[in-house]
């Protein structure tokens, strides 16, 4: 019981916060909002409330937390500092608007506008530039579809929906990994629904030129995407190569530049990463559904050089540096690595409930650098999940996961941080769990 109480203690004005919501839109009905001539305007969305407690959570014991983890400085930890349980509770607000006109002869001009708002503040942790959908496009039912402006990649919002969220695995299995999720400056190009292999088969190619401000290491990202469906199974396939982005790894972060500014151009190393993956989700029965994933992420590596001198020097954006080091004249060097993640999850359904369980592994990488920065470790990571369907958009459910680190020192290479799951710190705990509850509302 003592584990629970601080949960209730800590977060009552969030709960009731929260409960406020379920409330109201219990009581509303879930659809879209369309308005103007001929219902040419359309604005969909969905709310989000989330409170969860987690075991060995260490909020503070990086002396930098907010520097990369790819910066040797950003390794350290405060010593002593107590890691416990803890609660945390998240808000998610995010409604889509789009625009559709019919310009004759089977051709369709459409807009659209997105951006999300977490815990009432405008999401722009990932870049201010970039918006999660700023495009146009024009459709037409025999040819396909071409789309041009700011949106997200396959990469990302196929990975973290429907296959990761349906298992309690967004962050996990969707952020994690050597893909980009946001592009700001892209064009699309997909296929209407083609028949193939006694099945529905589209297609897509999207290429986004990021900063056209870089004019020595010019970024470029291209993503290729196929969906084939045919009766209960669906097969998703990503492949995305990238040249002179921002070497991360995290799946949901923005490709633009090598740096937020093009300003140090000339000094830079160029740098280059991408992904291949696959996902299919079968429906065994009608209540039973079986899903699964593998990706391979592959980094080039990206020198550490400082672009300005003193004690507040700034910094490029490296990645799996061998810190000190000097090789072929080039001091702290990039190595290039690969590793492989893998996605498994089940679901029954039964009236309005849904229960899930799944499993991440994110996978040790293979690397020259005889400097450890993560490539020794994994990760694995399991949960099961319970959701109440209310009918009219809106869902409660609750959740539990547990993940385990082959050892304690830095993350696994695919992850962005070394407590983004959940906050446990591999660090300082090689084990953690946390359960929670939570509340959407579609509209």
């Amino acid at each position: 019981m003592s584990f629970f109480l601080p949960f209730f203690q800590a977060k009552k004005p969030l709960l009731r916060t929260g409960l406020a919501l379920a409330a109201l839109v219990c009581s509303s009905p879930g659809y879209a909002v369309d308005f103007g001539p001929d219902g040419m305007f359309s604005l969909t969305g969905f709310a989000k409330v989330e409170s969860s407690q987690g075991s060995n959570r260490c909020d503070n014991c990086a002396r930098f937390p907010n520097e990369d983890r790819q910066r040797i400085w950003a390794d350290e930890v405060v010593p002593g500092r107590e890691y416990k349980t803890s609660g945390s509770t998240v808000t998610l607000f995010q409604p889509w608007l789009s625009a559709k006109y019919g310009l004759g002869n089977g051709y369709t001009l459409t807009g659209l506008l997105s951006q999300r708002w977490r815990d009432g503040m405008l999401d722009m942790s990932f870049d201010p530039n970039i918006w999660y959908e700023k495009n146009v496009a024009l459709s037409h039912e025999d040819y396909g579809r071409v789309a041009v402006g700011s949106m997200t990649s396959r990469g990302w919002a196929v990975a973290d929906y429907p296959y990761g969220t349906n298992l309690g695995l967004s962050q996990e299995w969707g952020s994690s990994g050597a893909g980009y999720g946001m592009l700001g400056n892209a064009i699309r190009v997909t296929t209407r629904q083609l028949d193939a292999f006694n099945g529905d088969l589209v297609l897509e190619a999207t290429y986004d030129q990021g900063n056209t401000n870089f004019k020595i290491n010019k970024p470029w990202f291209v993503e290729l995407y196929a969906q084939y469906h045919q009766g209960d199974f669906v097969m998703d396939a990503v492949y995305q190569e990238s040249r002179n982005g921002k070497p991360m790894s995290w799946g949901h972060g923005p490709f633009s530049g090598l740096t937020d500014s093009a300003d140090y151009d000339a000094k830079l190393g160029g740098s280059g990463q991408s992904i291949a993956m696959a996902m299919a989700r079968y429906q065994v029965t009608s209540q039973i559904e079986l899903s699964g994933g593998i990706r391979g992420n592959r980094w080039s590596g990206a020198n550490a050089i400082q672009l300005t001198t003193g004690a507040s020097g700034l910094w490029n954006n490296m990645f799996n540096v061998n810190w000190d080091a000097t090789v072929n004249g080039v001091p702290n060097p990039g190595y290039a690595a690969t590793s492989t993640d893998i996605l498994a999850g089940f679901r029954y359904r039964t009236g309005p409930w849904t229960a899930s369980t799944g499993l991440v592994y994110l996978g040790k990488a293979s690397t020259s650098n005889p400097l450890e920065r993560g490539q020794s470790n994994d990760a694995t990571v399991g949960t099961i999940g319970l959701s109440y369907d209310y009918g009219q958009g809106f869902q409660l459910y609750g959740f539990a996961g547990m993940v385990h680190f082959g050892q304690l020192g830095l993350a696994p290479m695919s992850m962005p941080g070394h407590n983004a799951v959940w906050k446990v710190d591999s660090r300082v705990a090689q084990d953690g769990n946390w359960f929670g509850i939570g509340a959407v509302y579609t509209f």
